[in-house]
């Protein structure tokens, strides 16, 4: 079994990690109510707390909206609790499952069972919804967790160790320190599940790390999400709607589209939609409330550097201001930026942007962008706008990604029935509702033989009999 590295942190966290298995084990399936009461509790701190989560995110990012926040973090989780709570005793019941005829009237069942302990290392682009979603899956499924906050969000994690301390036996639910190591270490540990959230360089070696002690793992990742505009769009409805999904968190969302494939002949009037629909939402001041700052200068110099290399290559730059502009750079905030006429060859299409820059890319046919879709790793989303359910539907038989919103953007990842999960380099596993209490729990097999079947009887010395079942199960294969 790996160990995580010595050190004071490193002990406390192992010896916390192994009072939380030492107690699954003993005590492995809460009840209903236990389960309830701990949701309750969490709605509570979330509630509660919520301006003060509020602040501390603002802190740590220079500026966040509020209103961003509120609805893509805030609102997100206690539904999350809501819809949990509310149809947590469904699916903790036992489940029938049919009977081979040879079997009866013997039964099977299905019985959800917790894991025991679920590890979850969150992001730093919505620390809230990305550490205590996984969290209300966990506890719903009846598991203990440990939560590894992001060590980029420091005021928000030194505030949510100390409101879940303050709820919260430290057996229960437990906040981690973010000390240099303690990532690694955190990912060594031999957990019952592994949550992550983050770039697919990182989440190759926590998937590593975990292989090691053959800890299955949850990989919410990126990648390059396209926005496929059809010839049938309206372009007016589909830029407005896209600026949004786009500059949502200035573009620091995993599900962001990452780059739009319009019809060539569209290129310039899509660019031009799009640029006035950004100028409506977030005017030309830095200091919009409503517009969130770049987690840190070399994010932000990342993005400049994208932004330079298009530009020397033949790309249109369109912005409202130039990303070296001081009242901007001052507020770490990067101007909302379109590039009309990018192509393959350029930086920015080679990694996943995680800013406010959204390329747009010529594509002569349907066809042509679903070949281009399909000649790289698979996004962990894909938007599509148009009215031709034809050429929609072909775009949705043709390519895998994580899920799809059609029309517009990021809605499928708020759906509480649906999944949400990555594929491939984008990701694997699901979580959300009842996809995250069934990642998070075994679904044990039961099989109660009836006392009245003498079908599976099949002891030696074989003979007679044992020919007269077998024949028997053959008519039946």
């Amino acid at each position: 079994m790996a160990q995580p590295p010595s050190g004071s942190g490193h002990n406390a966290l192992s010896d916390g990690f192994g009072r939380m298995i030492e107690l699954s084990r003993a005590t492995p399936a809460p009840s209903l109510a236990e389960r309830l009461d701990r949701l309750q509790r969490l709605r509570a701190l979330i509630s509660d707390n919520e301006a003060r989560f509020a602040r501390a995110i603002s802190a740590d990012f220079g500026h966040r909206s509020t209103t961003e926040t509120t609805i893509a973090e805030t609102l997100f989780v206690l539904g999350e609790i809501r819809h949990a709570a509310k149809h947590v005793k469904r699916w903790m019941a036992p489940q029938r499952v049919a009977t081979q005829i040879q079997f009866l009237p013997g039964r099977n069942r299905l019985i959800p069972l917790p894991l025991g302990v679920v590890g979850i290392i969150a992001p730093w682009n919505y620390p809230l919804q990305l550490t205590l979603a996984p969290a209300v899956a966990a506890i719903a499924a009846g598991n203990r967790a440990m939560i590894k906050p992001s060590e980029l969000t420091p005021r928000f994690a030194a505030l949510l160790q100390e409101v879940v301390a303050a709820r919260f036996d430290a057996t229960e639910l437990t906040v981690t320190d973010i000390d240099d190591g303690i990532a690694e270490a955190f990912a060594a540990l031999p957990f019952d599940h592994l949550i992550f959230t983050g770039s697919t360089r990182v989440g190759r070696l926590v998937a590593e790390a975990a292989g090691r002690n053959l800890t299955p793992v949850t990989l919410e990742l990126g990648g390059k999400s396209p926005a496929i505009i059809d010839r049938s769009a309206d372009l007016d409805e589909a830029t407005a709607r896209i600026a949004y999904g786009k500059l949502l968190n200035a573009g620091q969302t995993c599900i962001a589209p990452d780059y739009a494939l319009v019809p060539a002949d569209s290129v310039d009037a899509f660019a031009a939609k799009l640029q006035a629909h950004i100028q409506r939402m977030y005017g030309t001041d830095p200091g919009n409330v409503d517009y969130t700052a770049i987690i840190s200068d070399s994010h932000y110099t990342r993005l400049e550097q994208l932004v330079a290399d298009a530009a020397a290559k033949g790309a249109r730059i369109m912005q409202a201001a130039r990303p070296d502009d001081p009242a901007w750079q001052a507020k770490r905030k990067f101007p909302p930026t379109v590039i009309a006429g990018a192509t393959p060859d350029m930086r920015i299409m080679q990694d996943e942007i995680f800013g406010p820059v959204l390329p747009v890319l010529a594509c002569e046919s349907s066809a042509d962008a679903i070949a281009f879709v399909n000649g790289r790793d698979r996004p962990l989303a894909l938007y599509w706008f148009g009215k031709d359910n034809a050429a929609r539907d072909e775009v949705l038989a043709r390519t895998v990604s994580g899920g799809v919103t059609v029309n517009d953007c990021l809605f499928h990842f708020t759906q509480a029935n649906q999944p949400m999960g990555g594929v491939g380099a984008s990701g694997s596993g699901a979580y959300h509702g009842e996809w995250g209490f069934r990642t998070l729990s075994k679904l044990k097999p039961v099989f109660y033989r009836s006392p009245f079947n003498r079908f599976a009887d099949l002891y030696p010395p074989y003979g007679k009999t044992i020919a007269r079942l077998e024949k028997m199960m053959r008519l039946m294969s």
